[in-house]
């Protein structure tokens, strides 16, 4: 999928609507435990709450992989090496509401192996918005998130994870979260 050319998509006409491109990472610790963030939009409580990777937008000028080292390191104080990153074989588009937009964003979806055991999260970087969104966090068994019934962003995370880590490339239709 071409991430700067995509199709025409049918959006709901709810919101002004911020179109980005953005990176998400399925962090993965020694174990292959995968870090998820327990979110919820408090401008959306109808949304309930969720897991959701860490990532975000891709600032102009930066490479998925600049984008993919600075948002794991605002977003859990985790400090990787860009060569860490995996690449961007899992490439798909989604929209959802947030703060009162709507976004639409063209995503690359990379994994990131850590030598050791999951550390704590360190909130110190993130921003406003994403220190009352984000609750919590946890390391989950990788077989958990596969096997879950759970509300997860990106919402086929528990059945494209087992691709995107054999190095498949996925390239996952548009998907309407929100």
């Amino acid at each position: 999928m071409d991430l700067h050319e995509p199709p025409p998509v049918a959006l709901p006409d709810d919101l002004p609507v911020i179109e980005r491109s953005a990176v998400r990472l399925v962090v993965l610790d020694s174990a292959e435990n995968v870090l998820l963030l327990h979110t919820q939009d408090q401008d959306n409580p109808d949304l309930g709450t969720w897991w959701e990777l860490p990532g975000g937008g891709i600032d102009p000028g930066e490479t998925y992989l600049d984008a993919a080292v600075r948002e794991l390191r605002e977003e859990t104080g985790i400090v990787v090496e860009p060569s860490r990153i995996g690449p961007p074989t899992w490439k798909r588009r989604a929209s959802f509401r947030h703060r009162q937009k709507r976004h639409l964003q063209y995503e690359v979806i990379v994994a990131v192996r850590l030598n050791g055991p999951g550390p704590d999260v360190d909130e110190t970087e993130r921003m406003d918005y994403e220190l009352e969104d984000y609750f919590g966090f946890r390391w989950w068994p990788r077989a958990e998130v596969e096997g879950s019934s759970e509300r997860f962003y990106p919402g086929q995370l528990p059945t494209l994870i087992g691709p995107l880590l054999r190095g498949e490339e996925v390239d996952e239709p548009f998907e309407l979260w929100s």
